[in-house]
């Protein structure tokens, strides 16, 4: 038979006071109910636990016996509540970041600074990869947050926008493109050549859906496998390409990019969260979540609410 919790939990403290009365007045309840769950206790267990004598209690050899038992239980379930209530805190514990590569060069970094500054004691980790895989691996629940670049159609998963952020489209200074001093129009850009990230990409399904809109559908394409790789194929004059804004602004800084004005080409996007519908988070990615969707950083600007 299980041993009742309740029971044993009046019975050690009969046991450490050493008297029935104190013990009720430490439990704040009745002698008289005290003394009740005791000999229910002994009846469960089938042996006498405590010895009744008019100086006090003693225990038994079983009574002495379960006594330490019962120390070592209430020991392993209060440590189970302080380190519950370490993890409420974040004093503790692991989150484990999955975003798109934009996000996770050009976005998290300062995010994720400021929540460790709340939290030193959690250890973060971040891993970046193209929008798909970051969906994958939150569906086998090996990441904590999910932070990609587009929308993502899957029956078990939620995208929730949360973020801005803008795309420019640039060139090397001395591509045609950049010389024309003019404002361009969509069709502008059809007879070039377009250097696109790889497919599962958040950016190139935005960017694609972008053009399509323009009636926009390049025939020369280059497909590259990161945004810093992107970069320099475009400084070197190979093309152009939509990439966010805060990708490309230390290398236009330097001039070795530069952002072309295209009229009626809309390159803004939210960022998307993504999250398994009904799996409940973990304390630390729940404070993340709510951490991201009401500071104000100035990599993007945050969703209205």
């Amino acid at each position: 038979m299980a041993i009742n919790l309740h029971l044993l939990r009046l019975f050690r403290t009969v046991a450490e006071c050493r008297s029935f009365s104190r013990a009720a007045e430490a439990l704040h309840i009745s002698q008289p109910a005290v003394s009740k769950g005791v000999r229910e206790l002994e009846s469960q267990l089938r042996c006498v636990l405590v010895e009744r004598n008019p100086g006090g209690i003693g225990l038994t050899e079983a009574g002495t016996l379960l006594l330490a038992h019962a120390v070592d239980l209430f020991a392993v379930e209060r440590r189970a509540e302080e380190d519950l209530q370490a993890l409420r805190g974040l004093a503790q514990g692991e989150l484990h970041v999955g975003a798109s590569t934009t996000i996770a060069t050009y976005v998290l970094p300062r995010i994720l600074g400021a929540f460790q500054d709340a939290h030193p004691d959690l250890q973060l980790r971040l891993t970046s990869a193209n929008t798909q895989e970051v969906a994958e691996r939150l569906l086998a629940r090996d990441i904590d947050v999910a932070l990609v670049e587009g929308p993502v159609e899957h029956p078990s998963l939620s995208a929730h926008p949360w973020l801005f952020d803008d795309l420019v489209v640039i060139v090397a200074p001395d591509h045609p493109l950049a010389q024309m001093g003019k404002t361009l129009v969509p069709a502008d850009l059809d007879q070039v050549r377009h250097i696109v990230r790889e497919a599962g990409s958040g950016t190139r399904e935005v960017v694609g859906t972008a053009l399509e809109a323009c009636g926009i559908r390049p025939d020369r394409v280059m497909e590259v496998g990161s945004t810093e790789a992107i970069k320099q194929v475009v400084a070197a004059g190979l093309g152009i390409a939509m990439v966010s804004a805060a990708a490309a602004k230390d290398q236009i800084a330097l001039g070795r990019l530069k952002v072309l004005s295209v009229e009626g080409l809309a390159l803004r996007r939210p960022l998307y969260r993504l999250t398994i519908t009904g799996h409940h988070l973990k304390f630390a990615a729940a404070a993340f979540e709510q951490f991201i969707c009401q500071a104000e950083f100035g990599s993007g600007e945050r969703m209205p609410d």
